[in-house]
């Protein structure tokens, strides 16, 4: 590659996620970028000026007088609009058409003219090849049929020689799922990348901008002039330049072009579009948006695909979970019940081997450790705390004496069933001994030479690594199947001891009848003077409010309001039979009806919800009820300047953990502050163990709690 004067410098950092990627002061050489001021004149200028416009430089110069008065129009409006948007096409001195793209932000205005297709497609072709591959993501049946499905029409709509679905992990490596590629390219199906090979703000980036090309990994990048005192945020700019140490990365794969459009679920970035090719190619801005519409069917139809398979899967686990206990013989000791019904408890949750301990004795089956092993797992489960199972694919790490049976014993779901009687179940995978396949060996993804610059990975030849210790991965519904299960045979031996109770007491049932039945009065006579505690304290709220002045009125009613939040989960608790948890769902739905009530009829139908069932323990419900209302509250104060506008709840599990995010279309910039409410956010989110997002999206704003299911959770 030849050097030119005007090169940037030589970039030397020693950390990847330091490189300032999104401001380069540079572009790529396949079109021009120019920085307008309000009168739309030029105040920098990148590019190859001289050969595509006839001119070297047009520094002060009316972007009429370049590019016409029709385009210039559209400029105006774009700048009026504060938006951004195709604004023409023009003819360059070199007899090339290049689009016109702007951007409007802030005091300036940000112009690129990027070469397009010599053959523009008709709008018309382009809107039938987008149906037809939306048709092919909606008729594949999974996840990975999708992947499939997509990776041929991104290749078919691009004409990129290989094009790879890339997924994110849960590590931030990245695997290739889904491959279609020419004969001329090698394949990367199936094959590991470590997450250093895409830094965290690279990912951030791709986020922000779904769609990155590179027409040539060769190129000169074109400095911006003059030179400035701050450097320009090109994070959306097509023509950015490009990390050299990416480049470098790129041509040590044998790739020329490329182009990446992400794959965006939830806010989230969970995987790329990749496209390479061998030779230079350029993928124009009308290309571009039909990728980027193509990445977003893709993405709902991973979703949907997700939450089917999701969904079948819990059903299924469910009707094994009812048929097993229904086995269950009521006359004999729960552990001998449960060691009849072995094989059934293994191929619950698809385990190789499964132990049952209670009574003095040990039941085995299947695939499982020694007796002094079996014994050190069982009452290492038992001194757990919490009521989640105990779940690992890797049990010699996390408990490192049970390395020992790593062959029969790799993989452990736990649970223990507390009382006068304990049952401890275990289920046991075994060491599947992995063959992971790497695009190059990943110990060489450092990228710091010795001189302390960055330095890419220079080999991606496939290189396998054994991976010793570990089972296949329990599924969250697994999990959770063996966790209703222990509920269930907690309520049977509930059951169990009431019958025997029954038959040794039959004389004095009249008698325990009676006292069951003033129990029962009891508790719901404390329920119900706990209800009338809070609604008098309620009310007495309301009464002092009406001689308040209008901001101690504001107050106390966003504390009727918190009061109102913890008697609705109360409330729920004692509707349910005795259970220490509770369905998120219902109780957000209550609580946002109980909200919208005293709100006014005009809040009540602004307010909009879609809330997964998610089981949760009381007290963290509790919590969370308080969150919702403090961010309901304040979305209603400040939003909409107090008048009745859109709020969106959304409530789902994702990873693990739940999700709530909270929306409006107001004026947005309400983010948290220094007063009572934002102070009792902050307080609630760290009992929760979670961490809060606030987020414009233009209009509106967005706040995302993210949250443990359970406490100590990871």
């Amino acid at each position: 590659m030849t050097s030119s004067p005007h090169a940037a410098p030589p970039l030397i950092l020693s950390d990847c996620d330091r490189e300032p990627i999104h401001t380069p002061e540079a572009i790529q050489p396949h079109g021009l970028l120019l920085v307008l001021d309000g009168d739309l004149k030029v105040i920098r200028e990148a590019g190859r000026l001289g050969p595509i416009t006839g001119k070297e430089t047009w520094l002060g110069v009316a972007i009429t007088s370049l590019l016409g008065d029709a385009v210039a129009e559209r400029l105006a409006a774009v700048a009026g609009a504060a938006g951004e948007g195709l604004a023409g096409r023009w003819r360059g001195a070199n007899r090339l058409e290049y689009d016109v793209i702007a951007r409007s932000g802030g005091e300036a205005m940000i112009v690129e003219l990027e070469q397009s297709s010599h053959a523009a497609q008709l709008g018309i072709e382009l809107i039938g090849r987008l149906d037809a591959a939306a048709a092919a993501l909606e008729r594949a049946g999974t996840v990975r049929a999708v992947c499939e499905a997509a990776a041929g029409s991104f290749r078919s709509l691009t004409g990129f020689d290989r094009i790879m679905i890339y997924r994110f992990l849960d590590d931030a490596a990245g695997q290739v799922v889904a491959e279609s590629r020419s004969d001329e390219v090698e394949s990367f199906q199936n094959h590991h990348f470590p997450a250093t090979d895409i830094p965290r703000q690279a990912r951030a980036l791709y986020l922000r901008n779904p769609v990155r090309v590179i027409p040539d990994s060769n190129y000169e990048p074109q400095p911006l002039s003059p030179a400035v005192g701050d450097p320009l945020d090109m994070s959306d700019c097509a023509l950015r330049s490009v990390s050299p140490v990416h480049l470098q990365y790129l041509r040590n794969m044998g790739v020329r072009a490329s182009a990446s459009v992400s794959i965006i679920i939830d806010g989230e970035l969970w995987g790329l579009v990749a496209c390479h090719s061998p030779r230079p190619q350029l993928l124009p801005f009308e290309l571009r948006a039909a990728a980027t519409n193509l990445a977003r069917s893709l993405a709902r139809q991973i979703k949907a695909r997700s939450e089917a398979e999701l969904y079948r899967e819990r059903t299924r686990l469910r009707r094994l979970e009812d048929e097993l206990v229904g086995r269950l013989g009521a006359d004999r000791p729960l552990e001998e019940s449960l060691a009849d019904h072995a094989r059934d408890l293994a191929d619950l949750v698809d385990a190789d081997g499964v132990v049952v301990v209670g009574g003095g004795q040990t039941y085995r089956f299947g695939v499982t450790p020694p007796t002094d092993g079996i014994a050190l797992i069982a009452d290492w489960v038992a001194l757990q705390p919490g009521l989640r199972p105990l779940v690992t694919h890797a049990l010699g790490r996390l408990h490192p004496e049970a390395e020992a049976w790593h062959a029969e014993a790799s993989g452990l779901l736990g649970v223990h069933l507390q009382g006068e009687q304990p049952v401890t179940l275990l289920w046991f995978r075994a060491e599947i001994v992995e063959t992971v396949r790497w695009a190059g060996n990943p110990s060489t993804a450092v990228k710091q030479g010795p001189s302390g610059a960055l330095t890419p990975r220079a080999s991606f030849v496939a290189w396998t690594e054994s991976v010793r210790g570990r089972s296949r991965r329990w599924s969250p519904s697994e999990v959770e199947s063996a966790l209703r299960l222990r509920d269930a045979l907690m309520d049977f031996t509930a059951v169990g001891r009431l019958r025997n109770l029954n038959r040794t007491l039959r004389a004095s049932l009249d008698e325990r009848d009676l006292k069951l039945e003033q129990q029962e009065f009891l508790i719901r006579e404390v329920n119900h003077r706990v209800q009338n505690s809070l609604t008098l304290v309620s009310s007495f709220l309301g009464l002092q409010a009406r001689q308040a002045e209008p901001e101690v009125q504001r107050q106390l009613a966003e504390a009727r309001r918190r009061i109102r939040a913890v008697s609705a989960v109360h409330s729920r608790l004692y509707r349910v039979e005795a259970s220490a948890t509770i369905d998120l769902a219902r109780y957000f739905a209550e609580l946002i009806e109980e909200l919208g009530g005293s709100m006014g009829a005009d809040w009540t139908a602004q307010l909009d919800h879609h809330l997964v069932p998610i089981s949760v323990e009381a007290g963290r419900a509790v919590t969370l009820g308080l969150v919702l209302t403090e961010l309901i509250i304040n979305a209603q104060k400040y939003a909409y300047g107090g008048q009745p506008g859109s709020i969106r709840i959304q409530l789902e599990e994702t990873g693990g953990k739940l999700r709530l995010a909270v929306e409006d279309s107001g004026k947005g910039g309400h983010a948290a502050g220094k007063g009572f409410g934002s102070m009792m956010i902050d307080r609630l989110v760290a009992q929760l163990g979670g961490e809060i997002d606030y987020s414009d999206v233009n209009p509106g704003l967005r706040v995302t709690l993210r949250a443990p299911i359970t406490q100590g959770e990871a």
